[in-house]
């Protein structure tokens, strides 16, 4: 895949990521409260930031055409896209102390979901 058509494909997997935590986000807002509505921000963007983290690992071979490479680059990446949003968990649950667990979870939920549905809908 060409560097144009990855950054075509992250590029709308972070916007279905975004507007998936934007919604769960509002929703989490207007039916139970601020806090919840942070919580689902929070959820969300531990996600986000951990798939830019990976995109970023996974892009530091990409040239190369050896597929075992290639295969262990993205398994790098995968890694440390879950150490990333576990340490940004770790420290959200230790930080915010007005935490609404139910709706972190429905924010990162609706992230990881879309990211994955945005993938499939573009065929790659």
């Amino acid at each position: 895949m060409s560097a144009a058509i990855t950054a075509d494909v992250f590029s709308k997997m972070l916007k279905a990521q975004l507007l998936a935590t934007a919604v769960v986000a509002l929703l989490a807002l207007v039916l139970v409260g601020l806090h919840a509505g942070v919580s689902a921000v929070l959820g969300g963007g531990s996600v986000v930031i951990g798939a830019m983290t990976a995109s970023r690992v996974a892009k530091r071979q990409a040239r190369n055409g050896d597929p075992t490479a290639i295969l262990l680059n993205l398994l790098k990446a995968e890694a440390v896209k879950i150490l990333v949003i576990v340490g940004l968990l770790a420290i959200i649950f230790n930080v915010y102390v007005q935490l609404v667990p139910f709706a972190l979870i429905a924010g990162l939920a609706a992230a990881a979901l879309f990211s994955g549905a945005a993938l499939s809908r573009l065929n790659v």
